[in-house]
């Protein structure tokens, strides 16, 4: 059975003190690590702090985001070298405000995917349809073409050691989310393309997360799903006792 994964992304919100508050309340009162992995992924000028915070508790820490070299004339980017000599654990990978916002593709999401394998991070890689696409019975079509770019180059293990966050574009940040027979119908469809492009065993094993106006309120339904295995959260991260209750959702299922 798949362990499930609740991330939280805090996008670039909070000041230290707000980050060193919310660790000092979450950082006890997760789950321990074999109900449910608990991350959360801070702003880079944190990072450190709060994995020292963090150390020998079930809370890990993740990055929003990372440049695919390990060093370089790349001004204002951060290297896997810089974030596994942190000890940051996971790393949020094309987000859709990366590919919209920053203009990162396909090539680039897949590089730094690659990379993070390379330097021991796991990587949480977005992928997902805007309100056009899915009006325009696209999202099938675009969500493949995404996972497939990703994965391309990977062994089966590092594969199966992925974790894949469906979040649709329309349902970020607006208070609209998927149903969760809609959020559940792609991340079928993910676990079908990881089977038929990598393998069986590494469809098996792979954790899909949903991802778009996540909150106390809804998650558990989403979570009953049969291949949603957690939730990539942004808004109803950002306070401990939100965070908190998702978290539990997660070790109930």
């Amino acid at each position: 059975m798949r362990k499930k994964v609740i991330a939280g992304n805090w996008k670039m919100n909070k000041n230290h003190r707000e980050a060193e508050d919310f660790i000092q309340t979450a950082k006890n009162e997760v789950p321990s690590s074999e109900q449910v992995e608990s991350v959360v992924c801070a702003p880079f000028p944190f990072l450190q702090k709060l994995v020292e915070e963090t150390e020998g508790t079930s809370l890990k820490i993740g990055a929003q985001n990372m440049h695919f070299e390990e060093s370089g004339a790349f001004t204002g980017e951060v290297s896997p070298v810089m974030l596994k000599e942190l000890g940051v654990s996971y790393v949020v990978l094309g987000h859709s405000e990366r590919r919209e916002i920053f203009k990162e593709t396909d090539e680039e999401v897949n590089k730094k995917v690659h990379a993070a394998f390379n330097h021991g991070l796991t990587p949480i890689i977005c992928v997902g349809e805007s309100l056009e696409q899915r009006e325009a019975n696209e999202t099938m079509n675009v969500v493949e073409t995404q996972v497939k770019k990703a994965l391309d180059g990977l062994t089966n293990d590092q594969c199966a050691e992925t974790i894949i966050a469906y979040e649709p574009i329309w349902a970020i940040g607006t208070g609209r989310t998927a149903t969760s027979e809609q959020a559940n119908e792609v991340c079928t469809h993910i676990r079908k393309v990881v089977s038929d492009y990598v393998s069986a065993d590494a469809a098996e094993a792979v954790r899909i997360q949903y991802g778009g106006s996540v909150k106390p309120a809804n998650v558990d339904e989403l979570l009953s799903q049969s291949d949603i295995d957690g939730a990539l959260v942004g808004g109803a991260s950002l306070e401990a006792d939100s965070f908190l209750k998702l978290v539990e959702a997660g070790k109930n299922e």
